[in-house]
């Protein structure tokens, strides 16, 4: 006769022999993934852990560090010279952002209609997003030079008067603004080209039947249907705008006196991820770098929560009414 204890042990057998047999198989797969994850934990979230508890010490990279709990912080909010790169910062995001999501669309429209030299135009369009940041910054700098720098050349031409591209903080931040422009345009365009390209043609061709012409489907159809794609690249780009550094810290490096991490003239340059990296690396203030870098990520997490609310709560009430 068999007990109801010997019955449970009985049945807990074939489930562990199941269980064990379910991770011999599993276990390559769990293998196949593992150096990611251990490549992240020893270089992703290890430093993200260390910087958290660097922002609550005092260290200028030799000895050891100096506990001195929200001192960092209790500076930063106080720190003008930061307010200063987030509205640098700010400026250069809404200047370069709003462009190029235009223009982003306009090309990946005009993609969409063409039919001959397609491939060939997508890769001319991506080539500036995988070309070295570095080199478009130089190429930038040379072009928009005080004295003989393209840009001033080319107005003096049509007979106006040379402007103060990298002299000035407005001049500055149109400048880094213009290059991010250029770099991204092409990328988005790609994006919102596999956007349109996903909408099933019929739309259109109901659309024809009912006598819309090309601009009242694209506005109509289009747009309406584009808005997932949109939201998404509006986010991404939220979120690599307010951590822009290196089209202003090459930009404006040469033309600095002082610093060359200062952000040019006025600081019109500073950004918020430059001005960490000259506290940090500049001046070896690696505690209050550390505070300011968790001041940029708490930013950018703010602005990437509007930019999502704004965006789908314009495609919800137009999807309701």
């Amino acid at each position: 006769m068999t007990t109801p204890l010997s019955g449970q042990v009985a049945g807990s057998k074939p489930r562990a022999r199941s269980r064990n047999l379910a991770l011999r198989r599993s276990w390559p797969m769990y293998v196949a993934v593992a150096p990611f994850f251990i490549l992240f934990a020893a270089f992703g979230l290890y430093p993200t852990i260390y910087s958290l508890v660097l922002s609550f010490q005092k260290w200028n990279g030799l000895g050891s560090p100096e506990w001195v709990g929200l001192e960092n912080y209790e500076h930063l909010f106080t720190d003008s010279t930061f307010y200063l790169s987030i509205r640098n910062t700010l400026v250069i995001f809404v200047l370069s952002t709003v462009p190029m999501l235009l223009l982003a669309l306009i090309v990946a429209a005009m993609l969409n209609s063409t039919v001959r030299f397609s491939t060939a135009l997508r890769i001319a369009y991506f080539i500036p997003n995988i070309t070295s940041v570095v080199a478009m910054a130089i190429l930038f700098g040379s072009i928009f030079g005080k004295n003989f720098g393209l840009a001033n050349q080319l107005i003096e031409a049509l007979g106006g008067s040379q402007l103060p591209w990298l002299t000035t903080p407005l001049g500055i931040q149109v400048t880094v603004s213009l290059l991010i422009t250029y770099q991204w345009t092409g990328y988005n365009a790609i994006i919102f080209l596999a956007g349109m390209q996903s909408i099933d043609p019929q739309v259109y061709e109901a659309a024809t039947l009912d006598g819309a012409g090309s601009v009242r489907s694209f506005f109509s159809i289009t747009l309406p249907l584009l808005r997932p794609t949109i939201l998404f690249v509006l986010v991404v780009s939220t979120i690599t705008g307010l951590q822009s550094f290196t089209e202003a810290q090459v930009l404006t490096s040469s033309a600095s006196t002082t610093n060359p991490n200062s952000g040019g003239a006025g600081q019109g340059g500073l950004t918020m991820v430059l001005y960490f990296y000259q506290q940090a690396f500049g001046y070896n203030r690696f505690g209050y770098g550390a505070a300011i870098a968790w001041g940029v990520f708490l930013v950018v997490v703010i602005f990437s929560i509007i930019s999502w609310r704004l965006s789908s709560g314009k495609s919800e009430s137009k999807a309701r009414s």
